[in-house]
């Protein structure tokens, strides 16, 4: 009686919800309808992997040369279902908080429920300081990234800019996203960023066989440790983009449907990064490990252009996606998260881009701040935080007993749930944590003392006068 008790509340609050926005739908104009309010499955949809596959896209290759053609495919696959496996635990502490909250009487129609508020509901104060370090940081340093990634794509169209002076327009253009109020607004910018990285996947793989190998091409990875590592932290990074899980999850009309999307989303994903690694990786081989940005090598065609202007675009809308959580802690921090006023919300947000902006000044490094972001920040923050908080919430036998979401009988039940959470828990800390973080900071720290901080224009070919 009791899990249909449960059962009842979830679909009657949800559905409640789902007519009121549908009521609200009705008195809006067909085109902001279409284009500005989105809360259906196919829009998370969109929203979980056109934020998964951004300007990590352009690293893979790299990652290839580091790792070897075996196991970068390898590393591909494991880690996409392995963030599959903690999206989804993350969706099941999200029904199982919100289920609670609502049997209570809480009203979440002007809040947007985020990470940390889960961890503190479910598991208490402690988890949610922890969940809110990691999270915020990692979506800070995933904000610099996508800015640092429009200066290095930019630079390959109109080289009369050095990088850092690039970096500097495109963060007041990004500044925009403030305007952007919640995860519900995305649904165009969702479904385009998912074309552009579409595109620019096929491209790179066609324009690579088109090119064939270079002259005297070797395929020497993996060769050092460090390297190897460091690559499979850049994987690991890759499938670790449902750091705002929570908040696409809680712009759908029915959140309790979510449990498969990043699945689906990451299997399409692996459509477009498998085959584009792999063949700037066979076309170009050992050049790739000082050339972290696969655009680079490409000849400048107008099918090369058109891939750096896409990305650019999708940059643009991947900042809104790591920056919006951001916004939303701030909000909540200077107590106007529900109020109605969007121009208030956006003037209190722009404080948020100012260190994301001087960030990505001091460490362009393009490539390799992404296997340093991954080793000591994604592997806490998407993989080895949920695995625990779900193994603490459900270890006792009542709450068990009452879970909204049980475990699906694929997987073993209770016994092989608690199985792989413990193994996701060990392999990241020993491998992406440990291993990669040594690798990932090794490299990091020889990319810094190499082209020094607030470098002008990192790699950069010689200026042609």
């Amino acid at each position: 009686m009791a899990s249909e008790k449960v059962e009842t509340v979830v679909a009657g609050n949800y559905l409640e919800m789902e007519r009121e926005a549908e009521d609200s739908k009705s008195a809006a104009s067909k085109l902001s309808k279409f284009f500005w309010h989105g809360g259906s499955v196919y829009d998370a949809w969109f929203s979980c992997a056109s934020n998964q596959v951004a300007q990590v896209l352009l690293t893979l290759p790299y990652s290839f040369s580091q790792l070897g053609m075996l196991s970068g495919i390898l590393f591909q696959l494991f880690y996409g279902l392995m963030g599959s496996w903690t999206a989804y635990l993350i969706s099941v502490l999200y029904v199982e908080y919100r289920t609670r909250k609502e049997r209570e009487k809480v009203d979440f129609r002007n809040h947007v429920i985020q990470w940390f508020e889960v961890l503190d509901g479910l598991l208490g104060k402690h988890w949610r300081n922890l969940g809110l370090f990691f999270n915020c940081t990692f979506l800070l340093f995933g904000s610099v990234i996508q800015l640092i990634a429009c200066a290095s794509n930019i630079y390959y169209i109109n080289d009369n800019l050095d990088k850092r002076t690039w970096t500097y327009i495109f963060g007041a253009c990004c500044a925009t996203t403030v305007f952007i109020p919640s995860f519900h607004n995305y649904r165009i910018w969702s479904f385009l960023g998912l074309v552009m990285t579409t595109y620019t996947a096929w491209y790179m793989t066609i324009a690579s066989l088109a090119h064939g190998q270079i002259e005297g091409v070797k395929h020497s990875g993996p060769t050092k440790l460090v390297l190897y590592f460091t690559g499979a932290t850049n994987i690991l990074y890759t499938f670790g983009g449902h750091a705002v899980t929570v908040e696409i999850m809680h712009a759908m009309w029915k959140p309790q449907k979510f449990k498969m999307i990043y699945l689906i989303a990451t299997l399409y994903v692996l459509t477009l990064t498998l085959p584009s690694a792999a063949a700037v990786y066979w076309a170009f081989g050992d050049m790739l490990l000082t050339h972290s940005n696969a655009l680079s090598l490409l000849p400048k065609t107008r099918f090369r252009d058109s891939a750096v202007v896409l990305m650019l675009i999708h940059q643009f809308i991947t900042f809104g996606f790591a920056c919006t959580p951001l916004y939303f802690v701030w909000e909540k921090f200077l107590g106007v998260h529900e109020t109605k006023s969007l121009l208030k919300r956006a003037l209190t947000r722009l404080p948020v881009v100012i260190p994301i902006w001087f960030l990505a000044i001091i460490f362009p490094f393009f490539g390799p701040i992404n296997s340093t972001v991954g080793s000591l920040l994604v592997s806490f923050t998407v993989y080895i935080i949920p695995a625990l908080a779900h193994m603490v919430t459900f270890a006792s036998a009542p709450a068990r007993e009452n879970a909204v979401e049980r475990p699906p009988s694929i997987v073993g039940g209770w016994v092989g749930l608690y199985s792989m959470n413990v193994f996701v828990v060990v392999w990241v800390l020993v491998v992406g944590f440990g291993l990669g973080g040594w690798a990932s900071m090794v490299n990091f720290i020889r990319q810094v003392n190499t082209f020094g901080l607030f470098a002008k224009c990192y790699q950069c070919p010689p200026h042609k006068a």
